[in-house]
């Protein structure tokens, strides 16, 4: 996609400062952190959201994940614990429709969501 912000980061378009990378995944600090750690991780392949994962393409979402771990371990949060959230749709906040998980942590992150 020409126009989404994620793919020009992806294209180094757009500076950021990346945390981590790989062949499928990136991964850089949020320009508007809520926490003292805040990543957004994704796909170099541009996927809407969750929504348009397949049995075709799940392997996105597994490259995510092993990379959200070798991510809290590069940053100091493998003990201490973290979040790892994805939005999808506009009615769940998500803003940049490529998608993109949160790896949040670094501070007591407050009541329990479930």
């Amino acid at each position: 996609m020409d126009n989404c912000i994620f793919c020009k980061i992806i294209k180094r378009e757009i500076p950021s400062e990346i945390v981590y990378e790989d062949e499928k995944i990136l991964a850089f600090k949020d320009i508007n952190p809520v926490a003292p750690v805040h990543v957004l991780i994704i796909p170099k392949v541009h996927v809407r959201n969750v929504m348009e994962i397949d049995h075709q393409n799940a392997d996105i979402l597994k490259d995510i994940h092993l990379a959200a771990k070798q991510i809290a371990l590069k940053v100091g949060l493998g003990d201490k614990g973290f979040r790892l959230i994805t939005n999808c749709g506009e009615e769940a906040g998500q803003t940049v429709f490529h998608l993109h998980y949160h790896l949040i942590g670094g501070k007591e992150l407050g009541p329990k969501i479930i």
